[in-house]
Order: structure tokens, then sequence, then C-alpha cells
């Protein structure tokens, strides 16, 4: 297989994406016209049992927004990804990947796409994973808001701009999956594509 390692890719619209990531390698997701989510998937390459985990890292980050410097832990309590660069400084840890039963239910649509949660199962599919082991993911870019008062959660426009990006390391050897998420609310209403370099 020729080497990828700094070439840019393209995620189209409400598409995704997997591929490796060797320990010590850095993913670089990329927004190229601003506005747009990405969800994240990580699990360990030589066991996918192991996998990204939202309350293993919250728990130990005590926060909810995660930026530089911040580990992401597994459902082991290991570390699978570091934040070393993030230009935007807002993501969300908390909401489950979009799926056809989330435009069925939230949206109200007879015909739903399969969301980002389909696009994954798809994408991850050639690599063993099945959708029962699809979690939460990293929702780059994503601009959740938490009421203080009454926990109330709403989705606001990402705070992205054209160019923005967040830089991930990877402590193992990794599969990860990637989407440019197809929720209309969580993209301030346009969808658009994600890029995302690897070095």
């Amino acid at each position: 297989m020729p080497d990828q390692t700094g070439r840019i890719f393209e995620i189209p619209p409400r598409s995704g994406a997997a591929f490796t990531l060797d320990a010590g390698q850095r993913l670089t997701v990329i927004d190229p016209q601003g506005e747009q989510v990405a969800d994240l998937l990580a699990y360990v390459r030589g066991d996918t049992s192991e996998v990204i985990s939202s309350g293993r890292t919250l728990d130990y980050a005590s926060r909810l927004f995660l930026t530089t410097g911040d580990p992401i832990y597994s459902n082991r309590s290991n570390v699978m990804l570091r934040i070393i660069e993030d230009t935007v400084g807002r993501h969300d840890f908390l909401l489950t990947p979009c799926s056809a039963d989330t435009f069925r239910i939230i949206y109200g649509d007879e015909q739903p796409h399969r969301g980002c949660f389909g696009n994954l199962a798809a994408a991850l599919a050639p690599y063993g994973i099945g959708p029962d082991q699809i979690p939460i993911a990293f929702n780059v870019f994503m601009n959740v808001q938490v009421d203080g008062q009454s926990g109330a959660l709403t989705v606001e426009p990402p705070m992205s701009k054209a160019g923005d990006h967040t830089t991930f390391l990877a402590e193992q050897d990794l599969i990860i999956g990637l989407t440019a998420c197809s929720a209309l609310q969580s993209n301030n209403y346009a969808f658009k594509p994600i890029h995302y370099r690897i070095d």
C-alpha cells in the first residue's frame, strides 16, 4: 500500500470513512468550509472491544469540553488519542452519532438518511466492527451548550471557520472511523465535506 502520509483526504458531505492510525502518528481533522461537524471513533487495532469512551474521558477530565493537551481514554482507561493542537476549542463528547432513528424521532423524516451511525457502520464493517460496537463519538467541532441549572442541551452552530483544525496524536495502533456529519442542526443547516491528514 502506498504511503499516504501528508496527503489531504476528503470525506464528502453526509458520508464516512475508516482507516488505520499507527502509534505516534498524528491525525488532523480539518473543516475546509466552516461550521461542519466530524464524528470520530477509535478502536484498538489488536482488540476492537477496546474503544473510545466518553464516560471515562469526561470523568477523568472533570469537564465537558476538551481541547489541546487533553487525553481521550478507552473503555479500559487507556489513553487512545491526545489532542495536541486545536484552533477551535469547542467539541462535543455527549451526543451519540446521528442515525436513521435520529432523523425519524427528532426531525420527523419519513424516509430518513442513515446518518453518521450508518456511515460509520458501513465504513468500519471491513475491519470486523459491527453496529453494536459503535459508542458515543468524539464530535469534532460540534457546539453543544448545556444549561447549568436545568441540564437542558441545545445544539448551536459550530464555532469552526474555514480551515480550522484539530490534531490528535495516536497513543496506540488504532482503527479510526470519521464522518462528515449528516444532521442539519449540528452543521447550521448545511452539509459540507470534512478533510483529514495523517502525518
